[in-house]
């Protein structure tokens, strides 16, 4: 296999898996605004909603491109969840602390 497909394939995954939190980042945000919802804790309502989201843009993604679901597929899926919902979770915040960690506020003062 040529390591440019690799590559290629590799930017693929990281793009859905940010397309993917980033959805599942805006619609907890909704959801935690409904009364009676807002006492759920945060993190149970993203990883919830990326369990149901991500096999669901699976399979919405497979039936678009004519493929059939195979149990692998599904499984890679419910993983790929997982990681999705720690992105959605925790990703924003990391990456301020890297941001903030260059010091580049610092410079521009």
């Amino acid at each position: 296999m040529d390591v440019n497909l690799i590559m290629q394939y590799v930017s693929y995954v990281l793009i859905a898996i940010g397309v993917m939190a980033f959805l599942v980042s805006a619609i907890a945000q909704v959801i935690k605004s409904w009364p009676g919802l807002d006492k759920l804790p945060t993190s149970a309502v993203v990883i919830v909603l990326s369990l149901v989201l991500c096999p669901a843009c699976l399979v919405a993604l497979l039936y678009w491109l004519k493929q059939p679901i195979e149990w692998y597929m599904v499984f890679a899926c419910v993983l790929a969840a997982f990681i999705v919902a720690l992105v959605a979770m925790d990703g924003w915040e990391r990456l301020k602390e890297i941001w903030d960690r260059t010091g580049y506020k610092n410079k521009q003062q």
